[in-house]
């Protein structure tokens, strides 16, 4: 599963589940989430997985954006030679899409991990399912039960060690 939170509203949207996680996948679900409103900027909040600094991101970024330049060859220069130099350019504030990545090992700075989490508890532990179709159809009944009673964003209460 692929999924976006809204972080303004606190609404899961765009959940896009399937057999595999790949970089095509992710870009697929990109391009589904862009959709709704194909003109606007976008800020994807990501972990550093490698699929979220794919070339094939990198170039549905450019195609999106409009941006004409040479990307580069893979593993070798430009844009696409590493993962870095991937994250840069998916990242660079000028772009009307980009993306922002948690730092390693914070998860719970994602606030759609967090949503995860919450999806784990309330519907899929300790339950089983007869088929693949049925766990998608009880995850989306989910999603569409959660975004209608949720009540927003996400209340953050940490306020950091405490100070002696």
């Amino acid at each position: 599963m692929i999924a976006n939170l809204d972080v303004a509203s606190g609404q899961v949207v765009t959940p896009s589940i399937g057999p595999t996680r790949t970089e095509t996948d992710f870009a697929a679900h990109i391009i589904q989430t862009i959709q709704i409103d194909p003109q606007a900027a976008w800020i994807f909040i990501t972990d550093q997985l490698n699929t979220h600094q794919s070339e094939t991101l990198v170039r549905l970024l450019a195609v999106q954006c409009d941006i004409q330049e040479d990307l580069g060859t893979k593993g070798k220069n430009g844009h696409l030679a590493t993962m870095a130099t991937r994250a840069a350019f998916l990242s660079d504030p000028s772009h009307r899409i980009r993306f922002v990545y948690t730092p390693k090992h914070s998860s719970w700075l994602n606030q759609i991990e967090i949503w995860f989490s919450i999806l784990v508890r309330r519907l899929l532990s300790r339950r089983s399912c007869r088929s693949v179709q049925e766990l998608r159809t009880r995850i989306l009944a989910f999603i569409a039960y959660y975004n209608r009673t949720s009540n927003g964003a996400f209340d953050w209460t940490y306020k950091g060690p405490a100070r002696s």
